[in-house]
């Protein structure tokens, strides 16, 4: 396929006869993956970025705002609390989550507005003791 179409030649032709050769020549056997399906993953038919996004998704990345992306922490951070085995680690998470809220909140964030406050660590120990005891 290095060889540039000839004037006069019709495109698709010409592909036709090169890829006709190029199997005469069994160029196309033993191939990677020959004989087997293409991966599934959700619809990319009409997606242009599909492949940024399957990469990103190898990789752990992901593409939200920061002030997203603490939001989703957050969240994270009260269920880790509620599953935690003692006050100690539940104080931990809260304390932690707590200083990247207030880290957030003091300097102008990109993108949306966070909307969270720190929370208040004797409630959701409050609550982890309610939980445990039920």
């Amino acid at each position: 396929m290095t060889e540039r179409k000839p004037p006069g030649v019709a495109f698709e032709s010409w592909v036709d006869k090169q890829i006709r050769e190029a199997e005469a020549r069994g160029e196309f056997t033993e191939l990677a993956g020959a004989g087997k399906p293409l991966p599934s993953g959700p619809d990319t038919s009409y997606d242009e970025l599909w492949w940024i996004k399957q990469k990103m998704a190898r990789e752990g990345l992901s593409a939200l705002p920061p002030t997203l992306a603490l939001r989703k922490e957050a969240e994270d951070a009260l269920e880790k609390a509620a599953a935690a085995p003692s006050e100690r680690v539940v104080r931990r998470i809260v304390t932690d989550i707590n200083a990247k809220i207030r880290d957030m909140m003091f300097k102008p964030p990109p993108g949306p507005p966070l909307g969270l406050k720190p929370y208040d660590v004797e409630d959701v120990v409050r609550d982890w003791h309610a939980r445990r005891s039920a």
